[in-house]
């Protein structure tokens, strides 16, 4: 009988460890997402920001960008 009960005394605290550590995990979770939900990554940058790729329309088809795709690996 006791060694039932003691069975059953650690099941029920894993139990409440797996349900406690579930929950602090899911809270944590949506801490971060409401974090990064208002970040706006798409705003104007700010200060002396330079453009990083030109479009050129001169001798560039999209066959010759698809090359350039496979070729650098991206």
């Amino acid at each position: 009988m006791k060694q039932g009960l003691t069975v059953f005394w650690q099941t029920i605290k894993v139990f409440i460890l797996f349900t406690g550590s579930t929950i602090l995990f899911y809270y944590g979770i949506m801490c971060i997402s409401e974090e990064y939900e208002n970040y706006h990554r798409y705003d104007e940058p700010e200060g002396a920001a330079v453009k990083v790729s030109q479009q050129s329309g001169e001798g560039q088809n999209w066959t010759d960008r698809l090359l350039l795709f496979y070729m650098i690996g991206e």
